[in-house]
């Protein structure tokens, strides 16, 4: 990686934590470190599942139980069980911690302010669209790809949203158990990996492999959530999905996509694939595609 772009990450980050506060022990003049009141102000009016606020921060068990102690000795939360699931524990904020979160709020506005207000407007433009493009490129960056069971229940439900999708936006509707997306007794026992994009620990996208034989796989079922879109995460998956073919020995990936697809064909036909003839019953399937991983990897060894 280019030494360059790293001093400069290096020198933003430096540059940022001491505008935003970072270094202080009373963030916003409140008393607290900024661990602290971004933790309080997480947990927001409406609580929060301790579960997801911990996965959402990043923060591991040990270090959010030690900020949630002191957060509850001063009466701002309160950390109690679930009761739509008693094994989930939820947190919220008490009296106290509504006002203290009321404060932080307006101080962050203000703060706000601060920063826009010594700046021309252009300036004020300049900056607010060059936040905008980092807050982008950060999300993207944070997204997490790994292959997980098919049968989990986060792959469950993006498996569910993809269908849901498909059946609004296919001119008929479309229904799972017909034709090739059911797979009979064969389809399920053929060798298959299915992969789950987690963006703050919460899935964003799926994308499943499976062998049609020895040199062939099939990618299926890629799917990434409206809200991160525009990341270029279907390329990263389509990616990963494509490497995976090549550890398991395979030559050539194969996909289908229907007619009112048109991002999926872009994508496709980007990413090195030509359209073939139909190799599958599928009956949504009105486009066939193909990729020769043997040809892109001469030609990516060559470059």
């Amino acid at each position: 990686m280019d030494r360059s772009a790293i001093s400069r990450v290096r020198s933003f980050n430096r540059l940022f934590t001491l505008r935003v506060g970072a270094l202080n022990d009373s963030y916003l003049g409140l008393g607290r470190p900024l661990g602290l009141a971004r933790l309080l102000f997480e947990v927001g009016p409406d609580g929060a599942d301790l579960q997801n606020l911990r996965e959402r921060l990043g923060l591991d068990s040990g270090y959010i139980s030690r900020l949630l102690k002191t957060l509850t000795d001063d009466r701002l939360v309160v950390v109690e069980a679930d009761p739509a699931d008693r094994r989930r524990r939820r947190v919220e904020l008490t009296e106290t911690g509504r006002v203290e979160w009321d404060a932080y709020d307006a101080l962050s506005d203000d703060f706000a302010r601060s920063m826009l207000q010594p700046l021309g407007e252009r300036q004020r433009e300049r900056l607010t669209a060059a936040m905008a493009e980092i807050e982008l490129l950060l999300n993207a960056a944070s997204i997490t790809i790994a292959l997980e069971p098919e049968d989990s229940e986060d792959a469950k439900r993006c498996v569910d949203a993809y269908f849901q999708e498909l059946d609004r936006r296919f001119k008929n509707g479309f229904d799972p158990g017909n034709g090739g997306y059911a797979g009979d007794t064969k389809d399920r026992e053929s060798r298959s990996w299915f992969l789950i994009a987690r963006r703050d620990g919460q899935p964003v996208g799926c994308g499943a492999l499976k062998a049609l034989d020895a040199t062939t796989g099939e990618i299926k079922r890629m799917w990434i959530a409206p809200d991160a879109r525009g990341l270029g995460l279907s390329r990263r998956l389509l990616n990963e999905l494509e490497g995976l073919a090549r550890k398991a020995g395979m030559t050539r990936v194969r996909l289908d996509t229907n007619g009112t697809l048109k991002e999926a064909q872009a994508l496709y036909r980007k990413a090195g694939y030509r359209e073939i003839g139909r190799y599958n019953d599928n009956p949504y399937a009105e486009l066939w595609f193909e990729k020769d991983l043997v040809t892109e990897g001469r030609a990516t060894s060559a470059a």
